[in-house]
């Protein structure tokens, strides 16, 4: 495929219950939905096989981890092989005994692994305890190089941070790619609710627009409750959207359905738009060294 050729991207929404099993075939039926409606990529959300369970920091959870390639890489290998497509899906990985990660993994047209991403940045928030589960990744921010492109996979929490996107689209990244388990806190106000929303779409067409390339961010819906009988669980928000390479909206589904969505990526405008903006031919990289530092005391 030429990288000037369109690409029909494909994003599956749904919400998730304590039924693993039930989970995956939510996700496999929306990917046969986006294959049969022409996607060559289809991307799901973060953690799609269980509920969202960093809610509360319980031992026995990470019984739900499998290793990498494992159960759900052999199931939707076989399916990403039948249908002839290339499928970004994220895990809860077991590594080793004690040893776990948030990780994403790329399954090529034929079914086989074409690369994994492992969750860099580790939120630990009321109601989002990742640094209790989750090692941060060790893989570094590289793209994945697949037959429909070099994508840059990064997941969630990652998606807020905008030296997370230039870093793989210095790699070459072709699209940036974000699995995302992300919602309110159900007893905010609406405004509040609202700002936040509007705050996690704003930063990631940012991404898009400061590096010259399509975003895909791919959501869960739903209230999934708290673990604790006490707390209000997590909102999920939906929302998944695709962005063009100056922050335009080219798909955007609803905060509270099922949805598998389908758009067409025009690859081509990314060379385009960035021969008008040139951010990388403008950096100063000669004077970013405290970029590296925490904090300019």
């Amino acid at each position: 495929m030429s990288r000037a050729d369109p690409l029909k991207v494909g994003l599956v929404q749904h919400g998730c219950d304590q039924d693993t099993d039930a989970n995956l075939a939510r996700s496999m039926q929306g990917i046969r939905q986006a294959a049969e409606a022409g996607a060559e990529l289809v991307v799901l959300q973060e953690l799609h096989r269980s509920v969202y369970f960093c809610q509360q920091e319980q031992t026995e959870l990470f019984d739900l981890a499998e290793t990498i390639p494992g159960p759900s890489t052999d199931s939707l290998g076989a399916l990403a092989a039948e249908l002839g497509i290339v499928l970004v899906c994220s895990l809860f990985e077991r590594r080793a005994p004690g040893l776990y990660h948030n990780t994403a993994v790329v399954l090529e047209r034929d079914g086989e692994i074409a690369g994994c991403y492992r969750k860099m940045h580790i939120p630990d928030d009321p109601g989002y305890y990742e640094k209790y589960y989750f090692t941060p990744g060790d893989l570094g921010f590289e793209p994945v190089d697949t037959s429909v492109g070099r994508l840059g996979v990064l997941v969630c929490w990652d998606q807020w941070f905008p030296e997370a996107a230039r870093l793989m689209a210095l790699a070459g990244a072709e699209l940036l790619i974000y699995p995302t388990a992300i919602g309110w806190d159900p007893r905010d106000e609406a405004a509040e609710q609202d700002r936040q929303r509007e705050a996690w779409i704003t930063v990631q067409r940012g991404h898009a627009i400061a590096n010259g390339l399509p975003v895909i961010a791919v959501n869960r819906v739903g209230h999934e409750p708290d673990p604790d009988p006490q707390g209000p669980g997590a909102l999920f928000w939906g929302s998944s959207f695709v962005a063009g390479p100056q922050g335009e909206f080219l798909a955007r589904a609803s905060t509270d359905q099922e949805e598998a969505l389908v758009v067409e990526i025009d690859r081509g405008r990314s060379e385009a738009v960035r021969r008008v903006w040139p951010y990388l031919r403008d950096r100063r990289i000669d004077a970013y060294g405290d970029l590296l530092r925490r904090y300019r005391d």
